[in-house]
């Protein structure tokens, strides 16, 4: 592993025997403050992701979901705290659109990401889960400066979600987004927190809050019902396994998307992307075709398991992955459709410690705030219903109880069975396709998690165009253009190529201590002691 960084004016690594890294500096140290008072790495990454929820509370909320990959030292758990739509939520329910909601209450899934907290704390934490909140509740009641690329976000949302039940009288000061340098207070919010606290979630989906978000529903357009709210339930799962040379991708199952990109990976080297030269048009060209493909396939396919009518194994069958890498002219871009395989905006943060275990961890309200929506005590719930179909006969169709496609996914790599990097890259469809880089960059390029990071990124955007970061050679992109590719190159403060945090062992040879990277592209911060 290359740890000196190659790129100028990129951050230095961190190294160090226990590490947690995040997209905000005050969330990182609220979890490394828990590993100073006797805390593992789950306890660290849930007060950092409790933390979260205050500070960048532009990419994340108490309402949204998460997903968690766990290494306890001896093996790789996986964590699906989605929740799933309201019994409401029959076809006949969304008859006449067509497509569902962007925003508001007819976008909002039962938020699962607080009964996974509970979860994780009570599998694999050693602190009890009222001291996880600690640093939340002091941030939310006593206040903390806003960011400049957090105010830049909240002011873009405002014009958006200022309509939205709740919305502005929860996250706006006077009609107006806080400015950078501007201290942000929200003690309902810390009422909230301490509630969540104090009965271990129970709360939220069975008792006060529960009635609260509840009866503001019924109030302002929505329809839970309590039953909603008490049925949901984290679901342990199976990490889905994917070699990529000597080194394993773990992913999260179907209804996440990491599939996709385990997917590319194979598709990848079935087309023998090594050929050509790392960093090359040539290279990135394949890249994007490959994803182009796994997503075709993602978006057809992927659903909640439980209506999934083609197995995640016969997506990621080799034979399979080869016949769509056929498709792939290696020197002119392409169009694809689904194939036929034979039927059988988030904040990421990891934690590792000093006796091993290490985590994975993301939670998301979707879209920014999410659906705008915002329950009494600062609930900001998420829009990930957004993501349901209304094609009848669709695996990802709405309908009661089902949880919708979900892009958010926590990364695991593996080497021989034992644990080398926790990472991941949020930020909407750039998830998967962040992946990917990051895999190929560690893998192929030897480079260090936050070399992995600061190296430039591609991104199929949400209507399906190729975008490059500012730093791309212009030779690649001139490279991309003459095999077909639409390229648009986008300006150099760019926030549309998500947020990378990683941290990975130091070497094969070096089992007591980490390296870690935070993305330059945010206010992230990886720190260790």
């Amino acid at each position: 592993m290359l740890i000196s960084p190659p790129y100028s004016g990129a951050r230095a690594p961190v190294l160090a025997k226990n590490a947690v890294a995040s997209s905000q500096p005050l969330a990182t140290q609220a979890g490394i403050e828990v590993l100073q008072h006797g805390g593992n790495a789950v306890d660290a990454a849930l007060a950092t992701a409790i933390t979260l929820t205050v500070v960048e509370p532009t990419m994340n909320g108490l309402g949204g979901d998460g997903f968690a990959l766990i290494w306890d030292g001896k093996k790789l758990h996986g964590m699906n705290a989605s929740g799933r739509a309201p019994s409401a939520w029959t076809p006949d329910y969304f008859s006449g659109k067509a497509a569902m909601d962007l925003i508001g209450w007819n976008t909002v899934t039962v938020p699962g990401m607080v009964s996974g907290w509970i979860e994780l704390s009570r599998k694999f934490g050693k602190l009890p889960f009222a001291q996880l909140f600690k640093r939340a509740i002091d941030y939310a009641e006593n206040g903390f400066p806003v960011s400049p690329v957090i105010a830049r976000q909240w002011r873009e949302a405002v014009p958006i979600l200022k309509n939205q039940p709740g919305f502005s009288d929860s996250f706006l000061i006077d009609g107006k987004a806080p400015v950078a340098g501007q201290i942000w207070r929200y003690p309902a919010q810390a009422k909230t927190l301490r509630e969540i606290a104090e009965t271990e979630g129970e709360s939220f989906y069975t008792g006060k809050l529960a009635q609260s978000m509840v009866d503001f529903a019924q109030s302002t357009g929505g329809c839970f019902t309590m039953t909603d709210f008490a049925n949901n339930q984290t679901e342990w799962v199976e990490p889905l396994a994917f070699d990529y040379g000597e080194y394993t991708l773990h992913e999260i199952p179907p209804n996440g998307s990491g599939i996709a990109a385990q997917m590319a990976l194979g598709i990848l080297q079935a087309a023998n992307v090594k050929q050509y030269p790392a960093n090359s048009a040539q290279r990135i060209h394949l890249q994007v075709e490959a994803m182009r493909i796994a997503f075709a396939d993602a978006y057809a396919y992927v659903s909640d398991a439980s209506s999934m009518k083609v197995a995640a194994s016969a997506l990621l069958d080799r034979d399979y992955l080869a016949s769509r890498a056929a498709l792939i002219n290696h020197n002119q871009a392409g169009t694809y459709g689904a194939g036929d395989p034979h039927a059988g905006g988030t904040v990421y943060l990891c934690a590792a410690d000093e006796s091993g275990m290490m985590i994975s961890y993301i939670q998301s309200n979707f879209k920014g705030f999410g659906s705008g929506v915002v329950a009494p005590g600062g609930i900001a719930l998420h829009n990930r219903g957004m993501s349901f179909s209304l094609t009848d006969g669709h695996p990802n169709q709405v309908g009661p109880g089902k949880r919708p496609f979900h892009s958010i996914i926590p990364a695991f790599l593996t080497k021989g069975n034992q644990p080398t990097m926790a990472f991941g890259v949020m930020g909407g469809n750039m998830q998967p396709q962040g992946h990917i880089q990051f895999v190929m960059r560690f893998v192929d390029e030897y480079l260090n998690p936050q070399a992995c990071s600061d190296a430039p990124r591609w991104r199929i955007d949400d209507l399906g165009k190729l975008t490059v970061e500012a730093s791309m050679p212009t030779a690649v992109v001139e490279g991309l253009k003459a095999m077909g590719h639409e390229v648009t190159v986008m300006p150099a403060n760019s926030l549309d190529f998500g947020s990378a945090q990683a941290i990975a062992l130091l070497g094969e040879e070096t089992k007591d201590a980490y390296i870690a990277g935070s993305d330059h592209r945010r206010d992230g911060l990886a720190a260790g002691f």
